[in-house]
């Protein structure tokens, strides 16, 4: 009788390949929206505790009191911090701030491989 009300199948047949990556892609968008959605709410709680609590410890308050399960939590902390991040110093700044602005409209930075063989080429060399 039980087996009516509660089936071990939700589907009685098998999903085809294409409605099988539609629910993945669904269940994917839903996952991120979740993300998102504690981001959002961690960054709340970080400006909300500025004053009294540093910013890595209202993180970790948030996902201590939201229970967020581990895989998530981690997640959750390390976009918080990218944010955070991005906010304090944002990357082109920091290249501009760097070497004075980017060559031909690059946005990586410069590389400095040369450097270490520039250094050993001015040192004289040492002889006993």
């Amino acid at each position: 009788m039980l087996r009516r009300f509660f089936p071990e199948t939700i589907f009685r047949r098998r999903l085809s390949a294409a409605a099988e990556r539609r629910l993945r892609l669904a269940q994917a968008r839903a996952q991120e929206s979740i993300v998102r959605a504690h981001v959002d709410n961690a960054l709340m709680f970080v400006d909300t505790l500025a004053e009294d609590v540093p910013f890595d410890r209202a993180i970790d308050s948030y996902v201590r009191m939201m229970g967020i399960p581990e895989p998530l939590a981690s997640t959750v902390a390390t976009r918080t911090l990218v944010v955070l991040g991005h906010d304090l110093v944002p990357y082109r700044r920091r290249i501009r701030d760097d070497d004075g602005g980017t060559p031909s409209g690059e946005s990586r930075p410069r590389l400095r491989l040369n450097d270490a063989s520039d250094g050993r080429k001015q040192r004289p060399a040492r002889r006993a």
